[in-house]
C-alpha cells in the first residue's frame, strides 16, 4: 500500500468513526424525544459507517498477513482510536435507546 492509499485508508477510518459516533448520538437524542423510528434509523446509519470502517481495517489486516506491512503512524493510531470509541459509543447508544423504549412503554 503506497503512502497515498495509506492516508486515504486512515482518513476513512477517522471519517467513518466520526460519522458512526455522530449517528449514534443522534439516535439517543431522537429516543429521548420518543422518536424511536428515527432512533433506529440512526443506529442503522451508525452500523453502516462502522461496517465501512471495518472493511478498511480488514484490508489493512489482510495486507499485513500477506507481508505488506503498513507504516504505523500517530495518524493511524488516531484512526484506530476513533473506530474503537465509535464502536463503544454505538453499543451504549443501542442500550440507551432500548431503555428509553422501555420507559416510554410504561
Amino acid at each position: 500500500m503506497d503512502e497515498n492509499e495509506n492516508l486515504q485508508t486512515i482518513m476513512g477510518l477517522i471519517m467513518n468513526g466520526g460519522n458512526a459516533k455522530g449517528a449514534a448520538f443522534e439516535a439517543i437524542q431522537a429516543a429521548k424525544t420518543g422518536d424511536f423510528v428515527t432512533a433506529e434509523a440512526k443506529l442503522k446509519e451508525a452500523d453502516k459507517a462502522l461496517s465501512e470502517a471495518h472493511n478498511s481495517q480488514t484490508d489493512l489486516l489482510s495486507d499485513e498477513a500477506n507481508g505488506k506491512h503498513t507504516e504505523i503512524s500517530l495518524l493511524m493510531v488516531h484512526g484506530q482510536d476513533h473506530i474503537m470509541n465509535a464502536i463503544t459509543f454505538r453499543d451504549l447508544a443501542g442500550e440507551i435507546v432500548a431503555l428509553y423504549k422501555q420507559l416510554a412503554a410504561k
